[in-house]
């Protein structure tokens, strides 16, 4: 019961938690956006090409030879001379596997062309080479 000499507080809408709550959710979604990004390669600097084309192959597989001009294939490390062997088991009897090639545009000719002529042994493989546009 309310004594009739207390005087009657206005309703109050507090609204610091509900933006600290909007905050926190706004932050999740920026956070879970940055993983978004499918990167099946490691980082490198790529060359630019004013003629790239995007392709779009069901089955991708990935080399990227470093600066240091290590090779990776699917991010894991791989010597240049078995790379053909480790591309067929890849591959398999696909057709249509593309095999793209993010070299470091400090790499040495030489060694892409090494990585391109292992690339061009295995049956069924197409080749592609990663560029960014200008």
């Amino acid at each position: 019961m309310r004594l009739p000499d207390e005087p009657e507080l206005p309703p109050q809408i507090n609204i610091v938690p509900m933006i600290d709550v909007i905050f926190a959710i706004l932050t999740f979604f920026i956070m879970s956006t940055l993983f978004l990004t499918r990167s099946e390669g490691l980082p490198v600097n790529l060359p630019k090409a004013a003629t790239a084309k995007q392709q779009q192959v069901p089955t991708k597989i990935t080399i990227t030879v470093d600066e240091k001009g290590d090779v990776n294939l699917n991010r894991q490390p791989v010597a240049v001379d078995g790379l053909t062997e480790k591309l067929r088991a890849l591959v398999g009897a696909n057709k249509e596997a593309l095999v793209v090639i993010n070299a470091d545009e400090k790499v040495g000719h030489g060694r892409v062309v090494a990585v391109m002529d292992k690339v061009r042994q295995v049956e069924g493989a197409k080749l592609a080479i990663a560029t960014q546009k200008p």
